[in-house]
């Protein structure tokens, strides 16, 4: 089977080539943005026409702006029209198996939602930029005439992360990151190990019957906030102890995004409307579509934390 992995540079893409990379009865083609020495990696910029002499049997594409904050036209450049470069791609070359790894986040709204299912409804408005575009994308990819599958992972962390955890660790380590407070019960999200998210990548690619939308999660649903505080306390890390209301945390993140935007910073806000609600609203996923079609998660939440830990140790 050939794949060609767009991404191939980044935390997903990276951990698909190094998982699957030496199999023999693969052969990937990893592409992505940055200069790499890897052997099976090509530097391409997607938001181009893309050439290659590579016919391949599925396209993972997982390339993508995957921050919270920029701006529209860098989103529609890096997400949509990329995403489009390769659907052209796939029609010159024989209508590959087109698989898109989308996110969770096209479903969020600033609220607690329970059991989010695929047929859950989306938009029309969205939470940030990122979400937007991943959403434009995905419609871009439901017009391919080919087969194609959407997936959307929920959190996806492990070694590697360069999303997810880093952030949450360096205010950690400054001392900056609040402990969120409301009234009602504390956030539960889901969260997905990568090795998973790779598995179900590499599953969706070998079955010519998965085609469609999936979510992603790990199916163990926790308390956002405890789960973190648990991970640093075992990462020799402070947790967070300075309360912060939700509120006044959303109105200072609105207040600092509408500065960033008239002046104009490249920079991310120190705080994010996107960043708050992943700690003070619920997100919760009903997997059992996935689970039936591609099998119930390898990694558990608690092996996978184990793993991440030891990782990131070992980066000290």
């Amino acid at each position: 089977m050939k794949i060609l992995l767009t991404g191939a540079s980044g935390f997903v893409g990276g951990s698909f080539m190094r998982r699957y990379g030496n199999r023999s009865d693969f052969e990937i083609l990893g592409l992505g943005r940055r200069a790499l020495d890897v052997a099976g990696y090509v530097q391409r910029d997607l938001t181009q026409p893309l050439k290659l002499r590579f016919e391949p049997d599925v396209v993972i594409h997982g390339a993508a702006r995957a921050s919270p904050w920029g701006t529209r036209n860098e989103f529609m450049r890096q997400n949509v029209q990329a995403t489009q470069n390769v659907i052209d791609f796939c029609a010159g070359c024989g209508h590959p198996k087109l698989i898109y790894i989308s996110s969770s986040s096209v479903f969020y709204r600033h609220q607690h939602q329970f059991g989010i299912t695929e047929d859950s409804h989306i938009g029309p408005h969205f939470v940030n930029e990122y979400a937007a575009t991943k959403h434009a994308s995905e419609l871009r990819v439901r017009k391919y005439p080919g087969k194609y599958v959407i997936m959307r992972p929920r959190a996806v962390f492990g070694p590697g992360d360069t999303v997810l955890f880093p952030r949450i660790l360096r205010a950690a380590r400054l001392g900056q990151l609040p402990l969120f407070t409301q009234k009602g019960p504390a956030a539960r999200g889901d969260l997905i190990y990568i090795d998973n998210l790779c598995d179900y990548l590499l599953a969706a690619a070998e079955r010519d019957e998965v085609v469609g939308d999936f979510n992603l999660t790990n199916a163990e649903p926790v308390v956002i906030q405890e789960f973190l505080a648990g991970i640093l306390v075992r990462l020799g890390l402070p947790p967070p102890r300075r309360q912060v209301p939700v509120s006044v945390a959303m109105l200072a993140a609105r207040a600092l995004e509408l500065a960033y935007r008239i002046l104009s910073l490249r920079d991310e806000p120190p705080i994010t409307r996107f960043g708050v609600s992943v700690f003070a609203y619920s997100k919760t996923f009903d997997v059992s579509k996935t689970i039936r079609m591609l099998g119930p998660p390898a990694v558990s939440l608690e092996e996978g934390s184990a793993r991440f830990i030891h990782w990131q140790r070992a980066q000290a």
